[in-house]
């Protein structure tokens, strides 16, 4: 009786429990408000703003010259080739050699991958420093950093050549690498600082009892709690050395000249007709390491920022 009445042992608790757990509400419908309908248009405009660009330099790239001087700008490509950006890699003209792009690319990495380290490592001890040690003029060389980071790098250009040019250093690759760990070290060390504020003073004051040194405590205890805010400077500073021209056009040499700067050397460097598909192909390739640096990134990038890697 007790099976067909649909009561088992222990039926009271399972009742119970049943009438505990909340009711599975219904979802509501999404209501197209005027204000939803706004928020969503200007979204799609914006998206359209900054991919409409991307797409007419896709779909050029991979034009033949025939199908370019017909003025479609926007139309798909009939007969699609890559020939274009073997071109722009191997062979387009950069001024009096006709070498590619790809010479710019090495020299970029060569110039991106110690810069990165050394200002991001600086700028790490920097911030723990002043962060939890605090010697004695702290704050002053602190404002003394912050002002460094904005004062406009065209300023200071001049008197860094002349700097550079005393101790051999101007046009070469330990140069401009120099340059720009010089220029990304106050906000790393700004990063930095704000990021170990944030965290507990009783961690550093237990690895002091403890006997640890300003490296042990720095290496074994604060950076491998700092992944989050080591993310965030090595997005920041691939994405800005990489992309710079100024600093690379200056300071590196023509020896080791920056892809950015290879690019306009190839855009400008015009023997009979101008050839729109090698330029954006030369344009793409360009970009796509701040691009594929984004998209692996970009969610550890937002964890960062979450984290408190920028908060002051």
């Amino acid at each position: 009786m007790e099976k067909a009445a649909g009561v088992a042992p222990g039926g009271a608790a399972n009742d119970s429990t049943i009438a505990a757990q909340p009711a599975i509400r219904p979802r509501r419908k999404l209501a197209w408000t005027p204000a939803r309908i706004g928020v969503y248009g200007f979204l799609i405009v914006a998206a359209l703003f900054f991919l409409l660009p991307l797409y007419v330099m896709l779909v050029t790239s991979v034009k033949p010259m025939e199908e370019i001087r017909l003025g479609t700008l926007f139309a798909l490509p009939m007969h699609a080739t890559l020939e274009p950006w073997l071109q722009a890699w191997q062979s387009a003209c950069t001024g009096l050699e006709c070498d590619g792009i790809r010479g710019g690319f090495w020299n970029s990495v060569a110039i991106v991958v110690p810069s990165t380290v050394l200002s991001i490592a600086i700028g790490a001890v920097n911030g723990y420093a002043l962060s939890f040690w605090r010697p004695r003029g702290a704050g002053l060389l602190f404002a003394i950093l912050m002002m460094g980071a904005f004062i406009p790098v065209q300023v200071m250009v001049y008197p860094l050549v002349r700097v550079l040019a005393a101790v051999n250093l101007f046009s070469s690759l330990p140069g401009i690498v120099l340059i720009h760990t010089i220029f990304g070290m106050p906000v790393m060390t700004l990063l930095f600082r704000n990021y170990y504020a944030a965290l507990p003073m009783e961690l550093f004051k237990a690895a002091r009892i403890d006997g640890g040194g300003f490296w042990r405590i720095f290496l074994q205890l604060m950076l491998p709690m700092s992944t989050p805010v080591i993310v965030v400077a090595v997005i920041m500073q691939v994405t800005g050395i990489w992309n710079d021209f100024l600093l690379g056009l200056v300071f590196a040499g023509s020896e080791h000249l920056p892809m950015t700067v290879q690019l306009n050397n190839i855009i400008n460097t015009t023997t009979g007709e101008r050839l729109y598909n090698v330029n954006m192909a030369a344009t793409i390739l360009t970009s796509l390491v701040p691009l594929a640096l984004y998209f692996i990134s970009g969610r550890w990038f937002v964890r960062g920022i979450a984290s408190g890697a920028v908060k002051g």
